[in-house]
Order: structure tokens, then C-alpha cells, then sequence
């Protein structure tokens, strides 16, 4: 089990997070274009016979791939030396591990809600959020339990 957050902490840490999730987003569409425009040239290239030979522009391309690539790298390496578990980058899905009535859960956010307002089991993803309470708020984090 790695980190574990409160509500508060993975709250206090949340535009750091927003951040780099914006980072990698960005970079993320930065490499799908030059991809992209590999993947068109290759193809007209393919109708054309196999002719055009462009080592410049194959290079260029390549290079801001590269640059994107080790952009988005870096961002997501960030997000997860701060603990948190990236689950989807499109479209931006976070999850903050946390502790409630004594089992592993997530705090769940996904790129553009203003807070952390969900948690689902470790199991159950996206898709089994539910919003967070008043009982949530009382019974969770690293002890899981209520305090004395």
C-alpha cells in the first residue's frame, strides 16, 4: 500500500495535480499531431509509389514526438511521486488512495470538476463513484475509522 490521503490532503494538493494533468493533456496532443502527420505523409507517400523521400521533415517530426513524449513523461512521473494514481489521461481521470471504514478506497477526480467530490472502491473505477458524505468525511483516511 503506498500513500495514503485524507480528503484535506488530496484537496491541499489538488492544483498541483490539476496542473500537471494540464501539462500532460497538453503534451499528450502535441504527440498524437506530430504522430499524426507521420502517419499522413507515410500514407501519401505509400500512393505515390514509395518516392518522396523527406528526411527533414520525418526528422522533424520524430523530434517533436520525442519532445512531447518526454513532456507528457514527466508530468505523469510527477503525478505519481505525489501519490496519486492516474487512470485515464483522456479524459483526465485521477484517483487519490484513502482509507474508509478500514479498506483501501479512492478518492476519485476527473480533469475540469472543480473539487474531489467522489470515491469509489479500489475495484470498482469510475463508473461505481459515489459522492462523498458526511459519513464518508467521518470515516475515512489513514486510521479508515472514526476517531474516539
Amino acid at each position: 500500500m503506498g500513500e495514503l490521503f485524507t480528503l484535506n490532503s488530496a484537496r491541499g494538493i489538488l492544483p498541483t495535480v490539476r496542473s500537471l494533468m494540464e501539462k500532460a493533456k497538453q503534451a499528450h496532443t502535441e504527440m498524437e499531431l506530430a504522430l499524426e502527420q507521420i502517419r499522413e505523409f507515410a500514407a501519401r507517400v505509400q500512393m505515390a509509389g514509395g518516392m518522396e523521400l523527406r528526411p527533414d521533415l520525418a526528422g522533424r517530426w520524430n523530434g517533436e514526438a520525442a519532445r512531447a513524449r518526454a513532456k507528457m513523461n514527466y508530468a505523469l512521473g510527477m503525478l505519481r511521486a505525489l501519490g496519486v494514481e492516474v487512470k485515464d489521461l483522456n479524459p483526465g481521470l485521477v484517483d487519490f488512495p484513502t482509507l474508509y471504514r478500514g479498506r483501501e478506497v479512492m478518492l476519485c477526480w476527473q480533469y475540469g470538476e472543480p473539487d474531489i467530490a467522489w470515491w469509489h472502491g479500489a475495484e470498482e473505477g469510475f463508473r461505481g463513484r459515489k459522492p462523498i458524505d458526511a459519513d464518508f468525511e467521518l470515516n475515512h483516511g489513514p486510521g479508515g475509522h472514526p476517531a474516539p
